[in-house]
């Protein structure tokens, strides 16, 4: 927490100068298509009171919390299972390299040629879009679990579900809650991206529709929206990994402490 409180300064002051900027340049250079900073703060709070935001942020949110379970669901099993079978690993390891180089807006249109329009399709996509990266920092943090602490847990007679449950699990979790917290950001991303490319629905639908007919201050305000929406949810994750990691920082400073010469 006091590390929180040291930086807030500077967040602020950060927020504070951008703010400034944009106002600045919005009336030296702007026009029908770029309000300022404040027009902008108008026009979210007249937007947080039309009920077709919070339809549209229903509609997209469906898809996201679906699709970003599922990831959940899949993506950190299956990494566990990569960073501890080198031989699984070789099978999978060119799928997720695919994935990590394909444009993910080139596959909407096929995701939609196969699921259809609808919720199935804007699942799926932010399905894809999050796993990849649930499933490599997964695998990256069994991976980063001393092997020695391995070979300890068998000379006991661990067996394999043991060593999962009380050294590769333990250890990898803070690897996994990264992954975690980056997937939850591009979950965010295929749940927009997919409905401005292809699907009008939710908040990709009303960007689209307030683009049209040249509405920029809702505009901008559905945006920044969105925007604080993820900075919440990637807020709250970030918090679910302080309270689920806090050992591993205890670890780190005693390690530290003991080290240090006296």
């Amino acid at each position: 927490m006091t590390r929180l409180n040291a930086r807030l300064p500077y967040q602020i002051l950060t927020f504070a100068l951008f703010a400034a900027a944009w106002e600045l340049y919005a009336r030296a250079r702007g026009g029908l298509l770029l309000p300022g900073f404040f027009e902008t703060l108008r026009a979210t709070g007249a937007l947080l009171a039309e009920p077709e935001l919070w339809r549209a942020l229903y509609v997209s949110n469906q898809a996201l919390v679906l699709g970003f379970a599922i990831a959940l669901a899949l993506g950190i099993p299956l990494g566990i299972l990569l960073g501890r079978f080198r031989t699984l690993e070789r099978y999978a390891d060119v799928w997720l390299n695919i994935l990590l180089v394909t444009p993910m807006a080139a596959i909407i249109p096929l995701l939609v040629m196969w699921t259809g329009i609808g919720l199935t399709s804007r699942t799926a996509l932010v399905t894809v879009f999050s796993i990849v990266m649930v499933i490599v920092n997964s695998r990256a943090g069994v991976r980063q679990v001393d092997p020695s602490l391995i070979e300890m847990a068998r000379s006991f007679g661990a067996r394999e579900r043991e060593i999962f449950t009380r050294v590769l699990l333990p250890g990898a979790l803070p690897a996994v809650m990264t992954g975690v917290r980056l997937g939850l950001g591009r979950a965010v991303t295929g749940m927009v991206i997919v409905e401005l490319l292809m699907i009008s629905d939710g908040v990709g639908g009303l960007i689209l529709e307030y683009r049209g007919l040249l509405k920029a201050p809702p505009l901008y305000a559905t945006i920044v929206i969105i925007l604080a929406e993820a900075l919440l949810l990637i807020s709250a994750a970030r918090w679910c990994e302080r309270r689920l990691t806090h050992w591993s920082r205890t670890t780190a400073t005693r390690a530290n402490l003991a080290g240090s010469p006296k």
